[in-house]
């Protein structure tokens, strides 16, 4: 099987690290070998693999060695949960220089120290919200990532997120082979939320390649650091992680999506009830207005 690399991207705070670990968990348990690259600065996109707070950075093994070049392959790459493999690109202080370069500067160097060349089925990054610039954009931009799977809620923002990662993917999609690979619904037990991202799907071009429920069963898994597969291996949520790793396994859709223009977003939104019907004398009427004019 040739080597399948995706980008999972969304909102900050969606569970985009938490989805990707549990997902990655049900690849590996399928007999699937697969490496997650994090490229956030936060550095938390293994350490439910690795059992562990957070897994030393390439940037920050390369800032206390003098230069990347000094780095070997070993240091950086750490081996979890069933043989999953695991790197943090990290970045720089907060407020000090571009995070994205992190991204770009980690991804080189495994490129160079030949960690794509095992016999590797996936590689799954796991990128900083809806940043999509300089570093961030690397695995769109840079013919890294071919499929591109969006993690998304029935909550407003996080639908504007996607949709503003799908303009991201569009632009670059033109002159590569970077395609919308689905939605993945991260519920936030939202009214009709199922309903909500299948129709947003749609609009954009592509599928709600798996609806994820929200079980408290995720958080206790958290807290021990592991994925829920390992965890709690019967539990309804384990198979629904199982049900996401092989919709993926099996997935052939692959688009340049369709965004939304913000009325027709917002129009959708209505539909559903979760933006009010559009009335510009309420726009900017504090609660008190409003209780005086009625």
């Amino acid at each position: 099987m040739a080597l399948r690399q995706c980008a999972i991207y969304g909102k900050g705070g969606i569970g985009k690290s938490t989805t990707t670990q549990n997902l990655v968990a049900g690849l590996a348990e399928a007999g699937k070998k697969v490496m997650i690259v994090g490229c956030d600065p936060k550095a938390d996109s293994t350490r439910l693999i690795l059992h562990a707070k957070a897994q030393t950075t390439i940037m920050h093994l390369a800032a206390e060695a003098g230069s990347v070049e000094d780095l070997e392959l070993e240091d950086v790459l750490k081996v979890g949960f069933k043989d999953i493999k695991c790197v943090e690109s990290g970045g720089p202080e907060p407020g000090v220089g571009c995070a994205g370069r992190g991204v770009i500067t980690a991804i080189n160097f495994l490129e160079e120290e030949g960690a794509y060349e095992e016999d590797l089925d996936f590689v799954f990054y796991d990128v900083l919200g809806d940043v999509v610039c300089g570093g961030f954009a690397m695995p769109i931009r840079e013919n890294k990532a071919q499929e591109i799977y969006i993690v998304v809620s029935g909550e407003m923002m996080a639908m504007y997120a996607a949709n503003n990662i799908s303009k991201g993917i569009v632009k670059y999609a033109n002159s590569g082979g970077v395609r919308l690979a689905g939605l993945i619904c991260n519920s936030r037990n939202t009214d009709r939320e199922d309903e909500l991202i299948e129709a947003l799907a749609a609009k954009l071009g592509t599928q709600m390649i798996h609806f994820v429920p929200r079980d408290n069963v995720v958080q206790h898994a958290e807290i021990r650091r592991m994925t829920v597969i390992e965890y709690n291996p019967t539990s309804k949520q384990a198979d629904e992680y199982r049900a996401l790793a092989q919709k993926i396994i099996d997935n052939k859709k692959f688009i340049i999506p369709n965004p939304l223009s913000m009325d027709e977003l917002e129009d959708l939104l209505m539909e559903f009830g979760i933006m009010e019907a559009e009335d510009e004398s309420i726009v900017g009427q504090t609660a008190a207005e409003a209780g005086a004019a009625a």
